[in-house]
């Protein structure tokens, strides 16, 4: 999962519940100050929220950007039912498309997906394929991959797709903090605590689907090929979901720029936020 460097919003951002055809989410918006070069719109992973992208907000909103960043259905803040139907990728594509509707305003809309985030957004482009013009003007792939995650990813996902079968979350998240490696750093407490209320804070069956997915997606480049978009491939010099050779292998295949940013790992948007917001809003310029 990301880990936020932070938690208070900067003076330019909000918090809001956005309405849309398909119910409400909840959101990070920030504003520039002066007239706008675009909106982006910012989908997070698996285990994520809006929060994985607090650091951006401020760099991208002074180079002009409105910017929202979302949780989508079953994540954090926004919550959802306990039909994991409801959190197959095809459904969470049509949240993406409803959620880009609400925030149009006219102009340029750039729409960005992080990890699994990045597999949810190619399927709102694909499902948009043939309803004429798209609405968006780039799309960006953050750290995320063509189809299923590295092989070694894929068993831990595994196992907590099983665990989530039978173990509450709170159990699971004390076993999981007893597998994890110990932080280079300590994390601040606020940012600890947040960590832990967010886990708990999703919905089980979200997890389930989510994380099956994640173990057997498939690789849908060659269509997303075909998308008349704007690409962007960005990731980290390393990863452990998707090998950083598999996603430039995966830009190339997509006619993609290509962003590697410098001592980052799975997320860049947290690890190196003004870099990787300067590589955004160079893309989106």
């Amino acid at each position: 999962m990301s880990t936020p460097p932070f938690l208070t919003l900067p003076a330019c951002a909000r918090a809001l519940r956005l309405p849309t055809a398909r119910g409400e989410f909840a959101l990070l918006l920030a504003e520039p100050a002066g007239p706008a070069r675009g909106t982006a719109l910012l989908v997070p992973g698996f285990t994520g929220s809006k929060e994985d992208f607090i650091a951006l907000l401020e760099p991208l909103a002074d180079a002009g950007y409105r910017v929202a960043a979302v949780d989508q259905r079953g994540q954090y803040e926004t919550g959802g039912p306990a039909d994991p139907a409801a959190y197959a990728v095809a459904e969470l594509g049509r949240d993406v498309r409803a959620l880009s509707d609400a925030l149009a305003d006219g102009g340029p809309l750039h729409l960005l997906g992080h990890s699994f985030g990045g597999q949810v957004v190619r399927e709102a482009v694909l499902a948009a394929a043939g309803d004429g013009p798209p609405p968006w003007a780039s799309l960006t792939l953050l750290a995320t991959g063509p189809g299923a995650i590295d092989p070694a990813e894929a068993a831990r996902t595994k196992l907590l797709v099983d665990a989530l079968a039978t173990m509450e979350l709170e159990p699971i998240w004390q076993v999981m903090q007893q597998m994890e490696k110990a932080p280079a750093v300590a994390l601040p407490p606020e940012v600890a605590d947040f960590l832990h209320r967010r886990w708990l804070a999703n919905v089980p069956q979200a997890l389930s689907t989510m994380g099956a997915h994640l173990v057997s997606a498939p690789d849908r480049v060659a269509e997303l090929a075909g998308c008349p978009l704007p690409k962007l491939v960005l990731s980290g010099v390393q990863d452990y979901a998707w090998p950083v050779e598999e996603q430039s292998a995966m830009a190339r295949r997509l006619g993609a720029e290509r962003v590697v940013v410098e001592d980052a790992g799975h997320s860049p948007n947290a690890e190196q936020p003004a870099a990787t917001a300067a590589a955004l809003a160079a893309f989106w310029g």
